[in-house]
């Protein structure tokens, strides 16, 4: 069962996975809190800061696109990890991307705060089963 009240964050720009992610959430019957969605990495860091000041506010996951304009993954989990520690909880990250290079993967364990790596497009099973460990 999933839990309620639960804020997923995706940081996409692709409109159709966005699309997709919006879709499937409306799907999760037992899903009943907020999908905040951001086109880049700037954006997110951004609700991130501000909604730090205001309890309750995080996301409890995020969905993360490696690349972007303006602020892209990395550079994302860059600046996360430097206001991680003042953060009232431990956000789950797992990187979602159409990128299969191994060098990404790697890259990508190389962060602590990162749950997994899984190629896009996420499907209801995954969506539900990532809700389900929040």
């Amino acid at each position: 069962m999933i839990k309620n009240n639960r804020t997923l964050c995706l940081v996409d720009d692709d409109l159709i996975h966005q699309f997709i992610v919006k879709k499937l959430v409306q799907g999760i019957e037992t899903y009943h809190e907020e999908l905040l969605i951001f086109s880049n990495g700037e954006e997110a860091i951004k609700y991130i800061k501000s909604a730090s000041e205001i309890k309750g506010a995080l996301p409890d996951l995020i969905l993360l696109d490696l690349n972007m304009p303006i602020m892209d993954g990395w550079e994302f989990l860059d600046e996360y990890i430097i206001i991680a520690p003042s953060l009232e909880k431990k956000i789950k990250i797992y990187i979602l991307s159409s990128s299969d290079n191994p060098e990404d993967i790697k890259k990508a364990k190389e962060y602590e705060r990162i749950s997994d790596y899984l190629i896009k497009p996420i499907n209801e099973t995954q969506l539900t089963s990532l809700l389900e460990a929040v």
